[in-house]
């Protein structure tokens, strides 16, 4: 059972996300907080396994909370959950640690599988979110590979698993287009994610754009 708690300061949206995921046999709701500080109270009690953050509240934002809940625990998965895709809460968002970045005008089917696609261990962007953060990344100045140092101990064929992670492939779609087995890409995956001290998959490819190994266009 996916345990999932809803932080969200607009009783009727959180009352709205409860009915879908409780529809869900798999997920049940395990908490609702009105505000990122008592979300971040409540988090230790709830034990949520998902926990899906609005962005805008009062007290304290989204973003604020999630990197608290973030530090406090590395195992946690937030999915900021806004009607905004501005360029500064997406990439506030995923710094501060967000496994997943989803508009409120998603569909219900898409929410209930992306809480299953964070839940398991991966991480999700919306489409639309991914471009955003590539093109904020595309107007900065290039960066450095050395800031970041596990970037230079990726072998040869993790950096080609890497930049295809970075075109927004998945790892079925890079076994295919590498001629290797699913499994194998999903090896190369996780000591990816080790060398660069990565929670999850978004967090490697911010780190492949902001260091400079990949390019937008590239």
């Amino acid at each position: 059972m996916i345990r999932v708690m809803l932080v969200d300061d607009q009783a009727m949206v959180r009352t709205g996300f409860r009915m879908i995921l409780e529809a869900e046999s798999d997920m049940t709701v395990v908490g609702e907080a009105t505000d990122g500080r008592v979300a971040v109270e409540m988090v230790p009690r709830a034990r949520p396994d998902v926990i899906l953050m609005d962005v805008r509240m009062p007290n304290l934002d989204g973003i604020e909370a999630c990197e608290l809940i973030c530090a406090a625990d590395e195992h946690a998965r937030v999915m900021i959950l806004t009607t905004f895709d501005l360029d500064d809460y997406v990439h506030a968002a995923l710094r501060a640690g967000a496994s997943g970045f989803l508009l409120k005008d998603a569909p219900p089917e898409q929410l209930v599988d992306a809480i299953r696609i964070v839940a398991s261990g991966d991480a999700l962007l919306a489409p639309s979110v991914t471009q955003v953060l590539i093109d904020e990344i595309a107007r900065r100045p290039a960066g450095q590979p050395d800031a970041f140092p596990g970037i230079a101990e990726l072998t040869d064929r993790e950096l080609d698993v890497i930049r295809l992670m970075a075109r927004g492939m998945s790892n079925g779609e890079i076994a295919a287009e590498l001629f290797l087995g699913e499994a194998t890409v999903k090896t190369h995956v996780g000591r990816i994610l080790a060398k660069l001290g990565a929670r999850d998959r978004v967090q490697a490819v911010v780190a492949a754009y902001e260091s400079g190994l990949v390019t937008p266009g590239s």
